[in-house]
This record gives C-alpha cells, sequence and structure tokens, in this order.
C-alpha cells in the first residue's frame, strides 16, 4: 500500500493532517484547531505577541510554529534566542500532553538556550524569568510532579531595546 505524503508548491513534505489544540494530528476527515500559517517574517514585537495570544489560549504547539518562525528569519545575533523560546514552547507541549520526559528536555533545553540573553534581554523579553519557569517546570517533570501547565509571559513589561522593529 503507497500512501502519498502531502507537499508544498516547492515539494517539501508538509503533513496537511488537521491537529487539536496541542499539535497531535487528528484523522484527515476530522475539525482540528486552525493552524499558524508557516514561513510568516514578523517584527520581533508581533512574534510575542502572537505567540502570548496562542499560549494564553492553551495552545503552545501553535505558538510554537510562530516562535520557529521567527528563529529561523532573526538576525544570526539572535536566533539562540528564539529557538530557546520555540523550545519552551514545545516543551510545555509536551507538559500538557502528559509527557514528562520531553517536557523536561525541551525545557531545560530552551532554558540553556535564552540564558545567555539575560544581561540585556533584547524586544523587552522576559528572559531570566522565562529560563527560571522553564528549569522548574522541568524539574517538576523530572522529579514526577504534578505540573502547573500555566502559560509563562514572554515580555518582562520593560520597553523592547532597540530593534524591536525589525523583522526577528
Amino acid at each position: 500500500m503507497s500512501t502519498e505524503r502531502d507537499r508544498d508548491a516547492a515539494g517539501r513534505a508538509r503533513n496537511s493532517r488537521p491537529r487539536d489544540a496541542l499539535g497531535r494530528p487528528l484523522p484527515y476527515d476530522a475539525v482540528g484547531e486552525e493552524r499558524a500559517p508557516e514561513g510568516v517574517v514578523r517584527v520581533p514585537a508581533q512574534s510575542l505577541a502572537e505567540a502570548q495570544e496562542l499560549l494564553d489560549a492553551g495552545r503552545p504547539f501553535h505558538a510554537h510554529e510562530v516562535l520557529e518562525d521567527a528563529w529561523k528569519s532573526a538576525p544570526e545575533s539572535e536566533r539562540q534566542l528564539w529557538r530557546g523560546l520555540a523550545q519552551l514552547a514545545v516543551g510545555l507541549t509536551h507538559a500538557a500532553r502528559g509527557n514528562a520526559r520531553g517536557a523536561a528536555t525541551l525545557l531545560d533545553r530552551g532554558a540553556e538556550n535564552i540564558e545567555p540573553y539575560s544581561g540585556d534581554p533584547p524586544h523587552g523579553i522576559d528572559v531570566a524569568g522565562l529560563a527560571g519557569w522553564g528549569r522548574a517546570l522541568a524539574a517538576d517533570a523530572g522529579a514526577g510532579r504534578a505540573l502547573d501547565i500555566a502559560p509563562p509571559r514572554l515580555n518582562s513589561g520593560r520597553p523592547p531595546t532597540a530593534g524591536a522593529d525589525s523583522p526577528a
């Protein structure tokens, strides 16, 4: 039995199956959650606002997709930051799905990737708070404790640093 893979216009493999709020694939005929479009270049403030909205709506997998676009389009000096933010969102996704081991791994990895930016956090991102949140949730997951999957706040409330209006 041959199964054709979903492909985009450029021929890259894509999965067009509908997904639930946590990004799990559903049957092709199911009604899923609206997906964030891929490959969108946004200014950092827009990426953060859209990701926060998705996190607050209980859709961390979809927030990860927005943050992944930011990571892929960010200047080299910020790629590790955006990658880490995407990893924190995926870690939260695993926590919400009940995958404690996956959550711990991704949350620790995400915290490690954003920590170098804590001295001068760009775009008003609460790097220290997010790293602490990720590490604490990872520790709870690793210890088998109940996980508080309340979404984190991406912004610190401080004004963003210079360059906040340039694409991520």
